[in-house]
């Protein structure tokens, strides 16, 4: 995650100081790292970049209360957390997972990912939660087209090519602008949000929708209540809601290392009763790789 931090001292000198600590733990030198970032905060204590940096570094080392206090500074200074504080305490067990991935990190983190998002997914990742979903809706739902389909954390509009054939119309939402200007550019959208799903949710009609999809987005929800009970509300009777989640082998939520959230699949499927869905398929399916190794994950399609 340290690629999010860009922000600026306002002082080229020490950016430029930052930007060698920053290759030294790059290449392991995390002692090096530490004592340069040590006195660049000491210098300039309201560099947050140089204190999360100084956290990470603890961290490489070994140090987890010296982390903890290097990533408390940083939320100390920003409390809508764009950096992520907060889900690093909660990793490093000073915090709870739960609210630990604040919308502002999640915008932020995904601004300025949203230029190489597709290539990092699809060759990087081996990414294909769209693909997933659109076989198990095919397997589970005989419909021949869609009226109205919202896609949910639409992103770059990956799945876009994959939905415009269902039905129309097809309408995208993001939390991050970013994302959004890229998924402008297919022109396979006939509207665009930039909005938080379960607010976007709040402001749609009553029964106003076939189909509500969610591809890898409900990774960064600790509760997935919300979303459920909105979309609930939001499809036609015979509507669809079909998303993917990561899991475990548990029965609630867990924060992984890689700071997104993994929902057991008795949790999901309770979610679901509560929201007045009856699932019609929820099976074990990995969307994408981390080191090459496929992370578990669940696709649903519910009804």
């Amino acid at each position: 995650m340290s690629s999010i931090l860009t922000q600026s001292s306002g002082d080229p000198a020490l950016d430029r100081r930052l930007e060698w600590a920053r290759a030294y733990l790059s290449d392991g030198e995390a002692e090096a790292a530490e004592g340069m970032l040590a006195d660049l905060v000491a210098e300039a204590p309201r560099f947050r970049a140089a204190w999360f940096l100084l956290a990470e570094a603890r961290e490489a080392k070994g140090d987890t209360d010296g982390a903890a206090t290097a990533y408390q500074a940083v939320l100390d200074q920003d409390r809508q957390d764009a950096l992520g504080a907060r889900a690093r305490l909660a990793r490093l067990g000073r915090g709870e997972a739960k609210g630990a991935l604040s919308p502002a990190f999640v915008q932020s983190l995904f601004d300025q990912y949203a230029p190489r998002f597709d290539t990092a997914l699809r060759e990087g990742l081996a990414y294909r939660g769209p693909e997933l979903l659109v076989e198990a809706l095919r397997a589970t739902v005989a419909r021949p087209a869609y009226d109205r389909i919202l896609d949910l954390g639409c992103g770059t509009g990956l799945a876009a090519p994959l939905l415009a054939p269902l039905g129309s119309p097809l309408i995208g939402v993001d939390l991050s602008p970013g994302m959004v200007r890229q998924a402008e550019a297919l022109g396979l959208y006939d509207g665009l949000h930039v909005a938080d799903m379960a607010a976007f949710l709040a402001g749609e009609a009553t029964a106003s929708a076939d189909l509500i999809l969610a591809a890898d987005a409900l990774c960064y929800l600790d509760d997935l209540a919300p979303v459920f009970s909105a979309a609930r509300r939001v499809l036609r009777q015979d509507g669809c809601l079909a998303f993917t989640v990561e899991t475990h082998d548990g029965d609630g939520m867990i924060l992984r290392d890689t700071l997104r959230y993994a929902h057991g699949a008795p949790l999901v499927r309770q979610a679901l009763a509560d929201a007045g869905f009856v699932v019609r398929l929820l099976q074990p399916a990995a969307t994408r790789t981390e080191k090459g190794v496929p992370v578990p994950g669940l696709v649903c399609v519910a009804g």
